[in-house]
């Protein structure tokens, strides 16, 4: 093999190229990981948004009440020798040739990270209707910091978590706000009808009014018009409905997805396709802890797979090929809305068991799910010690009894059974 010829082939360990596309959370801390542990050949972070790569939280805080123009990552890609291209939209990928196809042409890798998070999901019948946003992105926050700073009454399509939030940023900046729901209670996907109940009254606590069992039939000019008849006066009006993978750009490419649109990455964070790899958002995977398959839209889930997608990585690359790192987390997510800190931990799927510990109707209280006494998911409410220690017990698979741990007086800690 002439010199040329071997300037062609680089070395594996240090000239494997690595693209990621997504400059989301997970994208970034994918490539910071791998320049962390080590990894010394080209990075290239790929994000279809002209930003420099930004935090999505502070959207519905910070941000939206203009309390600080973005979120930027206080990261410096140069010196890290990660080759940003922003503003760059991925509309294919060919794992065959190894290759991404871009408006600009095809990028080659050598190895693929798939981070391109979710995507909201609209409200069907309210593409380009004025006055009707979302809250994803920078752009989204921008266009809706206007409505709160003239204070328009406005009405929030969604109890999730994102709907919370926003109507708690509304109600900041001194909005009239009316939250429509379709379920009989707020978060009805995400909590059991018994823990979510307490929440409605959050709602009014703050000055908003929350509609249950309240599905949108169409939006007009200024008002929202109900299933049943009734109309909502809105001057505005935030959709957040929920959220799926961002993967449709993967049509047609071979890469598995799930019935969810998840890419259905294996506990290496591997994809279906060779030298391919998903985290964060867009991708599922298998959890040994809970016997399932899950698909984690949170931020901490972001952080995590990274490190996970970058050792393995790495370790691909490597001469003497180790033992993939297996990602198997304890989910975990924050929520700050109506002047409380909720915190979750776990997954309460298969639990069969719930534990109140203290007054729901109080300022601060938890809730624990066991299977067969052992610990699998804590919700907390201003009791940030209870997640904490719950968490770590999670992680642990401890035993609990029952009756201890039910006690908001005993440490989480101290209700292990012995």
């Amino acid at each position: 093999m002439s010199d040329q010829q071997q300037s062609e082939q680089p070395d594996r360990r240090t000239g494997r190229r690595v693209v990621v596309v997504g400059a989301g959370m997970a994208g970034v801390q994918t490539a910071v990981a791998l320049r962390e542990q080590g990894f010394t050949g080209p990075v290239t972070l790929i994000g279809a948004e002209p930003h420099q790569p930004y935090d999505r939280p502070p959207l519905s805080k910070a941000v939206l009440l203009g309390k600080a123009e973005d979120s930027a990552f206080d990261i410096d890609f140069e010196a890290l020798e990660i080759e940003l291209h922003l503003g760059r939209e991925v509309t294919g990928v060919r794992p065959d040739a190894h290759e991404l196809d871009t408006p600009e042409g095809p990028v080659p890798y050598d190895a693929l990270v798939i981070a391109t998070g979710a995507e909201p999901v609209v409200l069907p019948g309210t593409e380009g209707v004025p006055g009707v946003h979302l809250l994803r992105t920078l752009d989204d926050a921008a266009r809706l910091r206007p409505v709160l700073d003239e204070q328009h009454g406005v009405v929030v399509v969604g109890a999730g978590w994102i709907g919370a939030e926003f109507a708690t940023a509304a109600r900041a900046a001194g909005c009239a706000v009316t939250v429509v729901e379709a379920a009989d209670r707020p978060l009805a996907g995400a909590m059991p009808a018994e823990v979510a109940a307490p929440m409605a009254a959050w709602y009014a606590q703050t000055g908003a009014e929350l509609l249950t069992g309240a599905r949108v039939e169409r939006i007009e000019p200024g008002r929202v018009v109900l299933a049943d008849g009734r109309t909502v006066p809105a001057g505005a009006v935030v959709v957040g409905i929920g959220a799926r993978p961002a993967t449709g750009w993967l049509a047609g490419s071979g890469i598995a997805l799930g019935p969810d649109g998840s890419v259905t990455a294996d506990e290496a964070l591997r994809t279906s396709a060779p030298d391919v790899y998903a985290v964060g958002d867009c991708a599922s995977f298998p959890s040994a802890r809970y016997g399932e398959r899950l698909l984690v839209h949170h931020w901490d889930n972001a952080l995590q797979g990274p490190r996970t997608a970058a050792a393995n990585i790495i370790g691909a690359a490597a001469d003497d090929v180790p033992e993939p790192v297996a990602y198997d987390p304890v989910p975990y997510f924050w929520s700050e809305q109506f002047d409380r800190f909720v915190q979750y931990a776990g997954h309460h799927g298969n639990a069969d068991t719930l534990l109140w510990r203290g007054d729901p109707a109080g300022p601060a209280w938890s809730v624990c799910w066991l299977r067969d006494d052992v610990l699998v998911a804590v919700l907390a409410v201003g009791r940030p010690r209870d997640l904490a220690q719950g968490r770590k017990l999670i992680e642990a698979g401890a035993r609990l009894d029952p009756e201890r741990a039910a006690d908001p007086a005993v440490p989480l800690k101290s209700a292990i059974r012995q």
